[in-house]
């Protein structure tokens, strides 16, 4: 599944010095962090309700936003989904209580 994140990474890193007029990953980009970051803001807030919701469809569409918009600035920080899988690889088989007392 990782291979979808990889292409979608690919795809995005592709378009973000593109015509905003023609494409959504350069508008964002021309945009700024500020404007991403309130996509993400937003799209948290969308799996928040449809969860609380009970709506499973609604959650995985709205979650799939939520990934896609990460994916948009982690790129636009210079990072890809591999940057986050190598940290979860690293927390796998640690207490997440454990791994959280790590970082303080």
């Amino acid at each position: 599944m990782s291979d979808t994140l990889e292409r979608v990474a690919t795809t995005i890193k592709a378009r973000q010095g593109g015509d905003p007029k023609n494409s959504y990953v350069a508008q964002l980009e021309a945009a700024g962090l500020d404007a991403i970051l309130k996509k993400i803001g937003e799209e948290c807030a969308e799996v928040l309700i449809a969860a609380k919701g009970k709506k499973r469809q609604k959650v995985v569409y709205e979650t799939a936003d939520l990934w896609f918009h990460t994916l948009v600035m982690l790129a636009h920080m210079g990072l890809g989904p591999e940057d986050v899988l190598v940290e979860l690889e690293r927390r796998e088989g640690i207490s997440g209580l454990t791994e959280k007392s790590m970082r303080e």
